[in-house]
């Protein structure tokens, strides 16, 4: 029997959407935390096949999610390309800056990236045998212009400004900036599904910060280069885009980028995303992951309200954001069990 992701992704419509979380595997869970403590820190999971795996199995034991996302880190890949990477505890990431042509001219080719990256390829391959026969595999990579903005700034910043600013002052170097993380993230994703990802994802958290012309530049460009080359490599590899806060570029996104699946943030609702982006094939989403936190029935019935807005076409039942640390687990499952029961 195919499994209901890849149902979904292939766009059916179904009875019950398949579930799955982002950030399903995250510090909210009791045994994600012991399991961090033992890879000491960070990063050191990241690379740890045996852990890294182990992290992504967790919520799936627990919940029994349709679908385990590939436990890793968007800013993998610009290290992989020779950019320093730290994570400063209750700060998050921090990374050697591209600001110049001097700092481009230091980073490595597309070619050097998989010494550094093999250790997440056999995570894909151990999860690839080790999840139940029911439960899709998703890889994933951050949009070229979320990473960039990682890049320029060496760290994560509200208005993504020292982005902005290097793109409006030296734009050639900027598209150049773009175009390798491009590039990179085609052979990251292409490795991952060699190892055995059904599906994958591309993460464009930053995506709504963008307008106009740079939108179309910077998100919707890049993004259709990945999928394009991703399906000339893999035709039957369904993608799913998540241009996060795009409001009204949602629209036409799946057409103009030849994305299977659209992911929707919480700021447009589920009634919208039915009118207005579920007409292009599948819509992935989006309960405010507060309700992980507050729970109660105000949960249930969002929820269940988000499944029956979206139950007209193909849809996966997923937050509008990642889970966050404080989200309460015994919340999760009431989720879960409102969907499967709306």
């Amino acid at each position: 029997m195919t499994k209901l992701l890849m149902r979904a992704l292939a766009g059916e419509t179904l009875p019950t959407p398949p579930i799955w979380m982002m950030r399903q595997a995250g510090r909210y869970l009791p045994e994600y935390r012991a399991t961090r403590a033992k890879a000491g820190d960070f990063l050191s999971l990241c690379y740890n096949p045996e852990l890294a795996a182990e992290v992504t199995l967790q919520p799936i034991r627990r919940f029994g999610f349709d679908a385990a996302i590939l436990f890793a880190d968007i800013l993998l890949v610009p290290q992989a390309l020779g950019a320093d990477l730290w994570f400063v505890t209750g700060e998050g990431p921090r990374l050697s800056t591209i600001t110049t042509e001097a700092d481009f001219a230091k980073l490595g080719t597309v070619d050097d990236i998989h010494d550094t990256l093999s250790p997440i390829y056999e995570t894909v391959n151990i999860l690839s045998q080790a999840l139940p026969k029911e439960t899709a595999l998703i890889g994933f990579a951050g949009a070229p212009w979320t990473v960039a903005t990682y890049m320029v700034a060496g760290k994560g910043t509200k208005d993504q400004g020292p982005a902005h600013m290097l793109k409006d002052e030296n734009r050639d170097l900027f598209v150049r900036l773009i175009d390798r993380i491009t590039d990179a993230t085609i052979e990251y994703l292409s490795k991952q599904v060699e190892a055995g990802a059904e599906t994958v994802k591309i993460f464009d958290s930053w995506a709504g910060s963008l307008r106009g012309q740079d939108f179309d530049d910077f998100a919707l460009e890049p993004a259709k280069k990945i999928i394009k080359e991703l399906k000339a490599r893999f035709p039957d590899l369904p993608v799913i885009a998540f241009p996060r806060e795009a409001g009204d570029r949602y629209i036409g996104f799946a057409k103009a980028t030849g994305a299977d699946c659209v992911a929707i943030d919480n700021s447009v609702s589920a009634e919208w995303a039915a009118k207005n982006v579920q007409v292009d094939g599948c819509v992935q989403g989006n309960l405010a992951s507060s309700h992980m936190v507050t729970g109660g029935q105000a949960l249930v019935d969002e929820a269940q309200a988000i499944t029956r807005a979206l139950r007209g076409g193909p849809h996966v039942f997923n937050l509008g954001h990642g889970i966050t640390p404080d989200a309460d687990p015994d919340n999760v499952a009431r989720m879960i069990e409102a969907v499967r029961s709306a």
